[in-house]
């Protein structure tokens, strides 16, 4: 794509964002006095470019402030200046919110520097937010050194406390990668630290009320309001295991795609993204570059995809298959065809140092070999293997090096080589996979792990015991990953340490542990 076609995309979605928001007119009312604090769930920052980030906010008022402004249209103003006391303000502006839009706000800030540093502010009425700080991304051209990232995913609220955010939020970064389940719409008793305290959400006022939820955790609004984040979703955003327009209880495809839009919705009024939905649909897959050092592109390996191989019949959600003939049929897609082809033709025109694939799971194979024959895991990349052969012989045919996927959602830090054929030592190893753990969602324990391994040995390291996250760090010369865990379940008190660091060699496909 040319840097012309580039600018003019973009520019369509932020032309998105703009119909999303409530137009300025006389109706739009100051929120006056507040009785209690209506910034409650903080504010964040997302989608870095060159030029300009958006910013996010939404108001959270209580139940009397909230009958005062309901059926009004409430002005938010922000201020982005380039000191943390906001001496030096540089671009500010009103915008608009109401009730049909959660009273959330997306500020589309545009003409900013690129690689700079800067500090945000909202007020409404007599309350202001905290501020928050973000970074732009380099120009495209320049020659940048260095690129710091934290790999995050699956903070079930149930299961522990957020604190590997506290760790994340205490780095100097330059993004937040996190890549699906933000969210869980789900309970399971036996793993319980605090509890949702509402029943499994299918409305929008449902997913509203859980999104708040996650939001005033401290841990995570400090995160936020440190770094700028770049997202993608996994399932639990709406249901487990869904897969396109079926959900594992698939006897109405038009109820359940009613609740997927519901579940969109609150998912976008919640962060900083720059694509509203349009009903049921949403566009979340992205491509962002760092300067000449890096480029990332992340995926949407939930909206497109075909449904469940060989599924059971009366609940289609993930399971373990053998003989499986429907696995190997060729029109089966992870990424659906727009998308895949999309993806191909950015990996195509790829000349930046570092290509990284942001996705939700775990793209190595994790098959189990039994009596009975390979079991085969169908909710995970091992249940599209044609769709994992096409995207990586397509980056081997477009001459695509350096080559790194990064993903979450098996509540596991795994390190693994890739190959076209997985665990083929006939197949060249073509690229590396980090997966960053899990925030807080239960994980495997060690026996499970080292059969993982046993049986697929382009996985170096898989350990499922522990919480965390992963910190990545690019230069020309080499990626290093380094896993950061606590102990399961995570206590609103536990301290990081490292566990593992491994790098990957520019030039040299593969992971190695690191000196």
């Amino acid at each position: 794509m040319n840097l012309r076609r580039r600018e003019l995309n973009r520019a369509a979605l932020w032309l998105a964002l703009g119909a999303w928001a409530v137009p300025l007119t006389g109706r739009a009312q100051p929120a006056g006095r507040w009785r209690a604090d209506p910034f409650t769930l903080g504010v964040a920052s997302g989608q870095p470019r060159p030029d300009g980030v958006v910013l996010w906010t939404r108001l959270a008022p209580d139940a009397e402030d909230l009958d005062r402004i309901a059926g009004t249209t409430c002005v938010v103003q922000y201020e982005i200046a380039t000191d943390a006391a906001l001496q030096r303000v540089v671009a500010r502006g009103d915008i608009a919110t109401d009730a049909a839009r959660g009273f959330s706000v997306h500020v589309a800030a545009q003409g900013l520097q690129p690689q700079r540093d800067y500090w945000y502010r909202f007020r409404c009425g007599d309350a202001a937010s905290a501020v928050g700080h973000t970074r732009t991304a380099p120009a495209p051209d320049a020659d940048v050194r260095r690129l710091r990232l934290a790999l995050a995913s699956c903070q079930h609220y149930e299961q522990g406390f957020f604190a590997a955010h506290r760790d994340i939020a205490g780095r100097d970064l330059d993004f937040v990668l996190f890549v699906g389940d933000y969210i869980y719409e789900g309970s399971n008793p036996a793993y319980t630290l605090r509890q949702h305290g509402a029943p499994t959400p299918h409305t929008l006022a449902a997913y509203r009320e859980r999104h708040a939820l996650y939001k005033r955790d401290p841990d995570l609004q400090a995160a936020h309001a440190a770094h700028p984040w770049i997202l993608t979703w996994d399932d639990h955003e709406v249901v487990n295991d869904y897969t396109g327009d079926r959900e594992p209880a698939h006897d109405d495809a038009a109820r359940f795609l009613r609740r997927r839009a519901a579940a969109y919705q609150a998912y976008f009024e919640h962060m900083p993204l720059a694509v509203p939905p349009q009903g049921a649909a949403m566009r979340i897959h992205e491509r962002f570059a760092w300067g000449r050092l890096a480029e990332l592109w992340t995926l949407d390996c939930r909206q497109h995809r075909s449904h469940h191989a060989c599924p059971d019949p009366a609940h289609d959600a993930g399971r373990s298959v053998t003989g499986c003939a429907e696995l190997a049929d060729p029109a089966r897609t992870m990424l659906g065809a727009g998308q895949e082809r999309w993806l191909a033709d950015g990996l195509a025109g790829a000349k930046r140092r570092w290509n990284l694939l942001g996705q939700s799971s775990q793209m190595s194979a994790t098959g189990i070999d039994s009596p009975e024959g390979r079991r085969t895991w169908t909710d995970g990349w091992d249940g599209y293997p044609e769709a994992r052969r096409r995207l990586l012989q397509g980056a081997v045919d477009a001459g695509v090096g350096n080559l790194v996927v990064l993903g979450g959602d098996v509540h596991r830090h795994v390190a693994a080589d890739l190959r076209v054929r997985p665990n083929d030592p006939d197949s060249p190893v073509m690229a590396s996979e980090f997966v960053g753990g899990s925030v807080t969602s239960r994980g495997a324990g060690a026996a499970a792990m080292a059969r993982l391994r046993r049986d697929n040995p382009d996985v170096i390291h898989a350990r499922g015991d522990r919480r965390g996250h992963a910190l990545i760090e690019l230069t020309p010369a080499a990626l290093r990953c380094e896993f950061r865990t606590t102990a399961h379940p995570v206590p609103a008190e536990a301290r990081f340490e490292t566990e593992v660091r491994f790098e990957v060699e520019a030039g040299r496909a593969g992971v190695h542990p690191a000196g």
